[in-house]
């Protein structure tokens, strides 16, 4: 864990880097516009979502291990390759290959903890790495606000061959991982398990429904907090320093009880009733005033940290204990795809429902994710019934090593 936290932390800060600064440098130094690049940016998501199962499947065949080292070399390279980039047609001839790249990592690194992590310690590891990727992106943003203040190409070079490096970095210390063994094709097997395993596919998408709720503080909460009340702008600050913290502190916790798929499938169904509070309370600040409104925002941002730290341990507990253990990648590749595509569809879903309707959109994305949530228990029922028994974590750790 001390080992792929340290390359989660490096990593991390390279992406907190490339996060904040890359939208800048692809408007004022690359050649593309504003609409340019959120095309170039959802194609490039678009890609990486269809190859996470696929970079999975190579991860379970060729050794997590190997794939995990393999994307980190070709992400240092590609990303290397931005500071040349003219127009969007050579971003995209550099991206898309990247975001294969970055899809085989993290599944690989997905098969990584689930063959080498005791099973009862998999969400704990998961949860400990997603607070230490909250403080590399915390940092790696601080950096790049130095970048920003001068603001010329030759700063953004650096900082894209300082992300470059990190790359490095993290595939270097990848080799001391734990060597995962290659797990071969069963003749008369499908090669695509986890596409056809329909149970999943459904968790899959139920995950993707409440995956939304990050592009609703990301993108939905500020233009909200600008342009539908009178709460000052600083406070998206605090909404945001608020996560990052509560994250860092809380994820660890959060995730205890999750271990098992059917406490994790209740935890997401916590998740999507406390997503359905938080939403009446945004809702609720379009109406109040001065120091009213101010609670109410500070208010639904703690409600919706605590739906997220569930919704995020629920999420590890149910995919690992839906995964075959010779099927770790694939199974983690399959699970990612709902929170890209969450994610993806985000942006126009909050922005349409929450800043453009109002109340009515605040009502209806609430609905929305406490459905999703209570839905999760049975569909976990559904997947457990239709496979052979799995284990529980003691058991599993017996026959696994």
């Amino acid at each position: 864990m001390r080992l792929l936290a340290l390359i989660s932390l490096i990593n991390t800060a390279g992406t907190g880097l490339w996060m904040v600064a890359s939208p800048l440098y692809l408007t004022r130094y690359a050649g593309l516009s504003i609409t340019e690049t959120g095309l170039a940016l959802t194609a490039t998501g678009l890609v990486c979502m269809i190859a996470s199962a696929p970079m999975g499947y190579a991860a379970d065949r060729l050794g997590a291990r190997e794939v995990y080292v393999a994307g980190l070399i070709a992400q240092a390279i590609g990303t290397a390759m931005f500071v040349f980039v003219p127009n969007m047609w050579v971003y995209l001839l550099i991206g898309l290959p990247l975001a294969i790249a970055d899809a085989a990592q993290r599944a690989a690194k997905g098969a990584v903890i689930g063959g080498a992590v005791p099973p009862e310690d998999r969400v704990r590891t998961r949860a400990y790495l997603r607070s230490v990727t909250n403080v590399g992106i915390a940092i790696g943003s601080a950096l790049a606000g130095v970048v920003l203040a001068v603001d010329t190409r030759w700063a953004y070079a650096a900082l894209i061959l300082a992300d470059a490096l990190t790359y490095l970095i993290a595939a270097a210390l990848a080799t001391r991982l734990e060597r995962i063994p290659r797990h071969a094709h069963e003749p008369g097997e499908p090669r695509m398990v986890a596409l056809r395993d329909r149970p999943f596919l459904a968790f899959v998408l139920l995950d993707g429904l409440l995956s939304v709720h990050f592009g609703l503080f990301e993108v939905g909460l500020p233009l909200w907090i600008a342009h539908r009340t009178d709460a000052p702008t600083w406070l998206i600050a605090v909404a945001y320093l608020t996560n990052t913290t509560a994250v860092v502190l809380l994820q660890v916790r959060a995730a205890r009880g999750t271990e098992e798929p059917t406490g994790a499938a209740r935890a997401a169904r916590r998740a999507g009733l406390t997503l359905l509070v938080a939403c009446g309370l945004y809702a609720l600040s379009g109406h109040a005033h001065a120091w009213v409104t101010i609670a109410l925002l500070i208010a639904g941002a703690l409600t919706h940290v605590v739906a997220e730290l569930w919704h995020s341990a629920s999420g590890w507990g149910i995919s690992f204990g839906l995964s075959p253990a010779d099927k770790h990648g694939q199974y983690q590749g399959a699970y990612a795809i709902g929170m890209q595509m969450g994610q993806m569809l985000a942006p126009l879903v909050v922005t349409t429902l929450a800043v453009g309707w109002g109340d009515p959109g605040w009502l209806l994305l609430g609905a929305a994710f406490a459905a999703a949530g209570a839905a999760m228990p049975s569909t976990v029922d559904w997947a457990l019934r239709n496979r052979p028994q799995l284990p529980t974590p003691r058991e599993a750790i017996a026959a696994e090593g």
